[in-house]
C-alpha cells in the first residue's frame, strides 16, 4: 500500500499525536516485507504492515506509548499460531513517535514512494475513463485521467490527477519507459493518433484501446495508409490490447469494463518490470 501525501497530511492535522511504526526485520513467511509502515494515532490510522493480529498488536502498543509519553519501543512478533496467524515467520517492528522532523521525513518518503509508482496515463474522461481512473486510484500505480475537457475532468474520482491539454497526444511523448496507456477518447480518430503515438515508443508496459475487433482493424489499415504516405514502416500493432477487458464481455457496464482493464494493466506492468528489472527502481507496480 502506498499513502498518498495528502492523507498523511491530514492524519497528522486530526492528531494530537502518532507513532511510525515500521517492519524492521521479516524473517520467513510475514505479511509484508522490511520497509513497510503504518501511521497510529489515537483515533486513526493509515498504511498497514500487514493486517491481522499482527497489526492490532502493533496499534494497541504505538496507542499505548503514547498514553504514556514514550517516544520508543519494539516488538518482536512471531506469526504463529498463539496470536492466531499461521504464516510462520519472524517480524521485528519498530514504533517511534512522530516529532516535526519525523513527519517532514516521512512526508518526503511517501512523496518519493509516490513517485517512484508505474504511471498508467488515460485518455477519455468518459464514463469508463472516469471509472478506470476510480478503480486505479486503490492500485499501487499513478493513474492521470487525460482529456481536452474540462467539464468531464470536473467529474472524476476524489483523489485522481487529472490533466487537461488541447493535444493528449504530446502527454504520450512525455512518458516514462514503462508507462501504462489506455485509449478510450470521445473520438475514433484521436484514438487511432494517441495509439500510433505509443505504439511508435515501442516501451510501453501496456496499451489498450476501448472498441470492438472491427475497430482494431480499421486502426491497423489506417496506421498503414499513414505510415506510407510519410514513408515509414508501420510500427508493429502486437503489444496493442483492443478490445480492453475482453475478459469481462459481454458486459458493457463501465465499472466491470474497469475492473477487467484494471486487471490487464497490473498483469502486464507485472510482467514489464519483470523484463525490465533496470526500470524497476523508479517504477514498480
Amino acid at each position: 500500500m502506498t499513502v498518498r501525501p495528502e492523507l498523511l497530511d491530514r492524519l497528522r492535522g486530526d492528531q494530537a499525536a502518532a507513532a511510525l511504526v515500521t517492519v524492521e526485520t521479516a524473517r520467513g513467511s510475514t505479511p509484508r516485507e522490511a520497509g513497510a509502515w503504518m501511521v497510529v494515532g489515537p483515533r486513526a490510522t493509515l498504511g498497514t504492515i500487514g493486517g491481522g493480529q499482527l497489526e492490532y498488536m502493533a496499534i494497541d502498543a504505538a496507542r499505548a506509548m503514547l498514553a504514556r509519553g514514550g517516544n520508543t519501543t519494539s516488538l518482536d512478533i512471531p506469526l504463529g499460531p498463539e496470536i492466531g496467524q499461521c504464516c510462520g515467520g519472524r517480524t521485528l517492528l519498530s514504533v517511534a513517535r512522530l516529532d516535526n522532523p519525523g513527519w517532514a521525513a516521512l512526508r518526503a518518503r511517501a512523496v518519493a514512494e509516490r513517485k517512484a509508482l508505474p504511471e498508467v496515463l488515460i485518455f477519455g474522461a468518459g464514463h469508463v475513463g472516469r471509472a478506470l481512473g476510480a478503480a486505479l486510484v486503490l492500485l499501487p500505480v499513478r493513474p492521470v485521467l487525460v482529456d481536452q475537457r474540462m467539464e468531464e475532468l470536473h467529474l472524476a474520482a476524489p483523489g485522481l490527477d487529472v490533466l487537461l491539454t488541447p493535444l493528449p497526444e504530446e502527454t504520450v511523448r512525455g512518458a516514462v519507459p514503462g508507462t501504462a496507456f489506455v485509449i478510450l477518447t470521445h473520438d475514433h480518430a484521436l484514438d487511432f493518433l494517441i495509439a500510433r503515438e505509443v505504439l511508435a515508443r515501442g516501451d510501453a508496459a501496456y496499451v489498450g484501446m476501448i472498441g470492438s475487433k472491427t475497430k482494431r482493424v480499421s486502426f491497423e489499415r489506417w496506421l498503414a495508409d499513414t505510415e506510407a504516405e510519410a514513408g515509414t514502416p508501420p510500427p508493429s500493432t502486437e503489444a496493442l490490447v483492443s478490445p480492453i477487458g475482453a475478459a469481462g464481455r459481454p458486459d458493457k457496464r463501465p465499472e466491470v469494463i474497469a475492473a477487467f482493464v484494471a486487471a490487464e494493466i497490473m498483469q502486464s506492468l507485472i510482467r514489464w518490470h519483470a523484463r525490465h528489472p533496470a526500470h524497476s527502481g523508479s517504477q514498480k507496480a
